[in-house]
């Protein structure tokens, strides 16, 4: 099965993890779970470690969640967050089955996590916190990295279905591709309002949007007179 697979791990594919490696480990529980595709078991994860060797400890904040893996992985690959919230307009009905499996194999999970169904511009920010999105839809993605950028939180995005009405090329489509203008914009933005930005890439065989952006305020205040992200 290819890790861009849409086609939902079930247990009766347990099997095709066996190893001890964390990976398999957590793709097992996945398994058991059945709630989710293959896809977004491999997306999830390639984000959350790269995500992890940049930055550690905060309270997790994992916004347009869809079932709240990477909330769930965040706090596996790092235990000195106290906490995670996974935030969505829509909390698939199926999301604390996935919960419950992870948490089943790891028992230090429970009463971590929790799962808010509000609109995203209704989650506080607070500037400890670190906020992750993998596949945020269009504008959501500046969306978020606006709020993030509000409090100087920590961020990390995995963006898609770029919204070329919605989020600014900076008139650079005509050097390259216009959903590459878009998040150079966005990483622009970050560095003008003080971030110090990472950009990296998870594997392509997994999903084309693979471009993964983060960044974390440091102390030099930004200069001139800024505008807010759109």
């Amino acid at each position: 099965m290819k890790k861009s697979s849409k086609n939902r791990l079930t247990p009766q594919q347990e099997s095709l993890f066996p190893g001890d490696t964390l990976f398999d480990q957590i793709a097992r529980a996945v398994c058991r779970a059945g709630t989710l595709p293959r896809k977004e078991l491999h997306e999830a994860w390639e984000m959350a470690k790269r995500v992890r060797r940049r930055y550690r400890g905060g309270r997790v904040l994992d916004l347009a969640c869809g079932h709240g893996l990477l909330a769930h992985l965040m706090l596996i690959l790092d235990d000195s967050s106290e906490c995670a919230v996974a935030v969505d307009s829509r909390i698939p009905a199926n999301a604390e089955k996935l919960s419950g499996a992870l948490i089943a194999t790891w028992p230090r999970l429970a009463s971590r996590i929790s799962y808010r169904e509000v609109p995203l511009e209704e989650v506080a920010i607070l500037p400890d916190d670190l906020v992750v999105s993998a596949h945020a839809c269009g504008s959501l993605t500046d969306l978020i990295i606006g709020r993030a950028v509000a409090q100087r939180a920590r961020v990390a995005v995995l963006p898609c279905c770029h919204d070329l009405r919605e989020s600014s090329t900076g008139d650079l489509a005509g050097w390259m591709d216009k959903t590459l203008a878009v998040d150079t914009v966005r990483a622009i933005k970050l560095q003008a309002h003080g971030y110090r930005i990472v950009t990296q890439e998870i594997p392509c065989e997994i999903t084309p949007k693979n471009r993964l952006l983060m960044g974390e305020y440091f102390t030099t205040e930004p200069s001139g007179n800024l505008s807010p992200l759109p």
